[in-house]
Order: structure tokens, then C-alpha cells, then sequence
């Protein structure tokens, strides 16, 4: 099943099945300013907030997502997968690529 996920910061929505990390269904945006990484959650560059919706998680490197990080809602898009369509927001090293060039969805 798919589920719409939206990035607040650009206003960018994708279709995300329940199989597939939230990266990957970034990366079919196409945009270049998308950080792809290890895709095993060991490099922590793709560190997003989900701030509506849910989703299931896989283990992730605590040298870049805290226990409490996790628990509110901090995780890395490679390794969740989602559960109902979500708002997440870039955070980190990801917000710079993600949001480069893009104007916000509020100034639209």
C-alpha cells in the first residue's frame, strides 16, 4: 500500500510503499540535493523529523539518533518505513541538499 508523504520544508510530496524506506521514495524526486548515504543507517546524513503520521523503524546508529531523538519523532528516512501517509521535516546535514534552491511552500 502506498502512502503520501510530504516535506514540509519544500512543499514536495512523493508516493511511499509500505516496503520501502522513506529514502527511497525521496530519491525518486529526482533531485540532486538528496543525500543517499550507506542506506543502513550508519552515516546519519539522512536525518529527518516526522511530524504527522506513522511509521515502522528498523535499528539506526545511536552515534546519530538518540533513544530520545527516536522517541520524538527524530530518525534517519532510510530506515522507516511508512505506516500512514506522513509530514516529516529535513533536519541536520540533510535540510542544506534537500532544501537548496527550493522556494518554501509558504512564500509559493
Amino acid at each position: 500500500m502506498k502512502h503520501q508523504v510530504v516535506i514540509e520544508d519544500t512543499g514536495e510530496q512523493y508516493g511511499c510503499d509500505e516496503q520501502e524506506s522513506l529514502l527511497d521514495g525521496m530519491a525518486r524526486l529526482g533531485r540532486r540535493g538528496i543525500p543517499l548515504g550507506c542506506r543502513g543507517g550508519g552515516c546519519g546524513v539522512c536525518k529527518v523529523q516526522v511530524l504527522t503520521g506513522s511509521y515502522a523503524a528498523k535499528a539506526m546508529s545511536r552515534a546519530h539518533v538518540s533513544a530520545e531523538e527516536q522517541a520524538g519523532g527524530t530518525v534517519l528516512a532510510c530506515r522507516i518505513t511508512p505506516t500512514s501517509d506522513l509530514r516529516l521535516a529535513v533536519v541536520g546535514k540533510m535540510k542544506k541538499g534537500v532544501c537548496r534552491g527550493v522556494v518554501p511552500a509558504a512564500e509559493h
